[in-house]
């Protein structure tokens, strides 16, 4: 990957030009997640996932063996109820036709990984796909793997390889990027509520101080969520 694609205002992620994969968010997967807590990957994952939704960024879906390792985790699931997984056999996503030939049907060039768990199905799709053109950001805290030093050393490689690490918020945050676009404003604070964490309870009580003036902190597009671009 060019510098020049490395920095810049082009380097950072539009909705308009991302697509978004997430791999193997199944049981199996997560039993032997170690590198970070279990429910804090589903919820950013599932946070990230409606991110996409709200930015009408094209999602594709994929599982490895789910008729042993479990079908994908209902709260992703949930948010594309019309889309069914790709299930696949191939240990690295990119060598499977179909999810490549999804990604190429969008022709977008940004790519954004995440999935389980970092060292394998997401750092050998993620370099693949960096040494065949396309800028690929792996969401690091919507992912994990079988140990601290396998997920650090899987962020390590793909870095050399010219992939961007990045985390959920940072990509919504750039999906968003300009608070007068404010069609997504409402969605941006309902995930910000859902899945934000602090940020959330922050957002929350401001919402409940501002009610007890007597205005309202939950009209879409009246102000911006905290923590979000803060």
């Amino acid at each position: 990957m060019s510098t020049e694609k490395k920095a810049g205002l082009g380097a950072l992620l539009t909705p308009e030009e991302s697509v978004l994969v997430l791999i193997d968010h199944q049981p199996f997967q997560f039993a032997n997640l170690h590198s970070h807590e279990p429910a804090m990957v589903v919820n950013n994952a599932v946070g990230l996932a409606k991110a996409a939704k709200a930015f009408d960024v094209p999602t594709i879906l994929t599982t490895v063996l789910e008729e042993r390792g479990g079908l994908l985790i209902q709260g992703l699931q949930d948010v594309f109820p019309e889309q069914k997984p790709i299930n696949r056999t191939l240990i690295n996503t990119w060598q499977d036709e179909r999810v490549v030939d999804a990604v190429k049907a969008t022709g977008r060039k940004k790519l954004v990984v995440a999935g389980l768990w970092t060292e394998i199905c997401v750092a050998m799709p993620a370099i693949q796909a960096a040494g065949e053109g396309y800028e690929v950001y792996a969401v690091t805290d919507a992912s994990g793997g079988v140990s601290a030093e396998a997920h650090e050393m899987a962020v390590r490689r793909m870095i050399q390889a010219g992939v961007t690490p990045i985390t959920w918020q940072a990509v919504l945050g750039e999906w968003q990027r300009d608070w007068a676009r404010e069609e997504t404003i409402p969605a941006v604070i309902e995930v910000q509520a859902q899945h934000g964490g602090g940020s959330a309870v922050a957002y929350a009580w401001e919402a409940q101080l501002l009610a007890g003036n007597g205005r309202s902190g939950a009209e879409p597009g009246a102000r911006r969520p905290r923590g979000v671009g803060r």
